[in-house]
């Protein structure tokens, strides 16, 4: 089976050159994705609202995938300001239900300035 390169339209895809996700067989690997309306180009305020269109831009790319956030397998989350952990965490939660992937949370700054929070995660699915 031949990898499959998701694209979102990011601007962030085209001057890096990479892709949003990457399917190599079950496996589905979305890159560290920050929470910016990719066509708009806008930022919501706090890191809850930025976390969720995050979320909402990784599920874009699983279901183009094949897959849904119930098959992601691991979660990286990166989030500068340390007091922006439980707002993430509590979306984290909720959007992943009683499904439970692994996670890891660092505090660090990130490469775009106006990003609150990036994550990255791996799925694979579900046969």
């Amino acid at each position: 089976m031949a990898r499959q390169f998701i694209q979102s339209g990011s601007r962030w895809e085209e001057l890096a050159g990479y892709s949003r996700a990457v399917v190599d067989g079950e496996w589905i690997l979305v890159s560290g994705t920050v929470g910016q309306d990719f066509t708009t180009g806008e930022f919501p305020a706090g890191a809850q609202a930025q976390c969720e269109r995050a979320l909402d831009t990784i599920e874009a790319a699983l279901a183009q995938a094949g897959a849904r956030l119930d098959d992601v397998v691991r979660v990286r989350v990166y989030v500068p300001d340390r007091s922006d952990v439980v707002a993430v965490s509590e979306v984290l939660r909720r959007r992943f239900g009683t499904h439970r992937p692994a996670n890891t949370t660092v505090c660090c700054p990130l490469a775009v300035e106006e990003a609150k929070v990036e994550l990255e995660v791996s799925a694979r699915r579900s046969s």
